[in-house]
């Protein structure tokens, strides 16, 4: 059960409900400048980070201050030079997120836009590499929490590879909640955040990166407080030092969360507690009479979307209002064409707040 003393259970794709160990690990101050901070946690944190993105060497891994979309942004902004090109796979919110921090730093960038419904095709990501040979960088979201769809990762990343291309995967919402190997999928950078699937807070964001991808990265950057090559090379040298002040607090809380991590079981282990999560939800929200956007297939096991009540009288606000009373924060709909809300799974979840929730649902119907 979660060991949660909040007043209420976070279900939403992150900031979510973390243990309460995490939580009390923020209670220290620390130094940036000293060893024990450094030494003692930053660089270790960039090595199990490693080890959990692959088991091949050739890899390493950065630390940035602040929200998961400045770690998208600091990658795209750091690692594609004025002569590249980006192709932006772009089938929900987070896609376009990715094509607009193009736009805003004058990237030369194409986007293949998809229904939010849609998942990515190989076949499509094929046809459109040959047909634009500028394009050196590929761009997707794994997990688009829009819908909670999970997009095809190994198939993509394969294609990419294949027309020799540069893979960025923004697996901000399910790195470290479902197995990944960078190496064997050929991806080039991963960006997540600490406060996903990993099950620490907000305060910072990392890439994994192929070490030989990044040293040609010097100089490209179009910020300062975002050149993820400069801020890699700090950390390399002095050893774990971050160049501006860093989330000491965060990065601690998040030090405690990989060793949960570990203590659960690794990645399969989570991996295998949010399908279960997921499962039962979507079958006790059925059991209710609820309708997922998405079919079976395309679901991520993070964050699901359902269909809004068809009834006049419902109203998604009410809705929340009614489930946090009762201990529960779900999230509204993000899908532009469909009156949805979505719940999460992840974070200090188990089944038994799965099913406390369904109950709290059916209590929860009013329009009914």
């Amino acid at each position: 059960m979660s060991s949660n003393n909040n007043p209420y259970l976070l279900l939403t794709p992150g900031p979510l409900s973390t243990s309460h160990t995490v939580r009390e690990a923020m209670l220290r101050d620390w130094c940036t400048w000293d060893d024990d901070y450094n030494l003692g946690v930053v660089q270790v944190i960039r090595s199990r980070l490693v080890r959990l993105a692959t088991t091949s060497s050739g890899y390493t891994s950065v630390l940035m201050q602040g929200s998961g979309t400045a770690a998208v942004e600091a990658t795209i902004g750091s690692v594609i030079p004025d002569t590249g090109k980006l192709l932006v796979i772009n089938n929900g919110a987070y896609g376009a997120r990715i094509a607009e921090i193009a736009r805003y730093l004058n990237i030369p960038h194409t986007v293949l836009a998809l229904k939010e419904t849609e998942a990515p095709s190989p076949e499509v990501v094929n046809e459109r590499l040959q047909r634009d040979q500028a394009i050196t960088h590929v761009a997707m979201v794994h997990c688009e929490t829009t819908t909670g769809m999970i997009n095809p990762l190994e198939a993509v990343a394969g294609v990419v590879k294949q027309h020799g291309k540069i893979m960025i995967a923004d697996a901000m919402s399910s790195f470290g909640g479902i197995p990944i190997d960078v190496d064997k999928l050929g991806i080039d950078y991963l960006i997540s955040s600490a406060n996903k699937c990993i099950q620490g807070v907000p305060g910072f964001g990392f890439v994994i990166a192929r070490e030989e991808q990044l040293v040609q990265c010097k100089g490209i950057a179009r910020s300062l407080s975002l050149d993820l090559y400069a801020q890699w090379r700090c950390m390399e040298d002095n050893h774990g030092k971050w160049r501006f002040t860093s989330p000491t607090h965060t990065v601690r809380a998040f030090y405690q969360a990989l060793d949960e991590l570990e203590k659960e079981g690794g990645i399969e282990a989570r991996y295998q507690r949010y399908k279960n999560n997921q499962r039962y939800l979507v079958k006790g929200m059925s059991e209710l009479g609820f309708n997922c956007l998405l079919s079976y297939k395309l679901h991520s096991p993070f964050i699901t979307s359902f269909y809004s009540p068809e009834q006049k009288n419902y109203d998604f606000h009410c809705f929340y209002n009614a489930l946090k009373e009762k201990g529960f924060v779900i999230y509204p709909g993000k899908v532009s064409d469909a009156d949805c809300f979505r719940v999460g799974n992840i974070g200090e979840v188990y089944e038994q707040d799965i099913m406390a929730l369904v109950h709290a649902v059916s209590e929860s119907m009013y329009w009914k």
